[in-house]
């Protein structure tokens, strides 16, 4: 699937759990996905995978994800999650 159809699915995906009230697990190393579509987000350490630590997800005007990216909140999370990962470029 190309990025962009994926963004808009995020949406379509993000709206029917909503509507339906349910509750879903994503697993994914899309840290933007992550941040986007979840109330909260579990970092786990590298094997054997614990959990590291868990974000409670807030956006001032929570909306669909596309549109959560945008928020300023989006890049405060991005950025503390990244450092958690651990990852050096």
């Amino acid at each position: 699937m190309d990025y962009q159809t994926r963004l808009a699915l995020s949406d379509d995906v993000y709206q029917i759990i909503k509507k339906e009230g349910k509750t879903a697990i994503l697993v994914t190393h899309d840290l933007a996905e992550a941040i986007s579509l979840s109330d909260r987000v579990v970092v786990l350490t590298k094997r054997p995978a614990t959990v590291k630590k868990i974000y409670e997800i807030h956006f001032a005007n929570k909306s669909t994800p596309m549109k959560n990216r945008r928020c300023k909140e989006f890049n405060i999370y991005y950025d503390q999650i990244w450092r958690d990962l651990d990852v050096h470029l």
